[in-house]
């Protein structure tokens, strides 16, 4: 997958996944990866930005004796997954344009 696509997906893919439920960033690493290869180390700023911009809240939670960082969508985050999915038509639209002339 083209590496500008990819980067424009994740942050969008991460925060469905946190609409599935709370996470930590080991959990969500596993998650996204299953369809878009991720690290860590690409992960975290991604939820630090997504953060900053009051989409993800964040919050400790103690397991087996540690304190675990869980990340939490919050309205704007769903807000963000709405208006990435009515902004996919018009990528459909361009996709099907380019399609057609490989096609023709």
């Amino acid at each position: 997958m083209d590496t500008q696509l990819k980067k424009g997906l994740i942050e969008y893919y991460v925060l469905a996944n946190l609409n599935y439920g709370d996470s930590y960033g080991y959990e969500i690493v596993r998650t996204v990866s299953s369809h878009l290869p991720i690290t860590e180390s690409t992960l975290y700023p991604i939820l630090k930005r997504l953060e900053t911009q009051g989409k993800v809240k964040t919050y400790s939670d103690e397991h087996n004796g540690r304190l675990r960082k869980y990340y939490k969508i919050q309205p704007n985050g769903l807000e963000s997954i709405r208006n990435f999915l009515e902004s996919w038509e018009k990528v459909e639209a361009i996709h099907d344009y380019i399609k057609r002339s490989v096609e023709e």
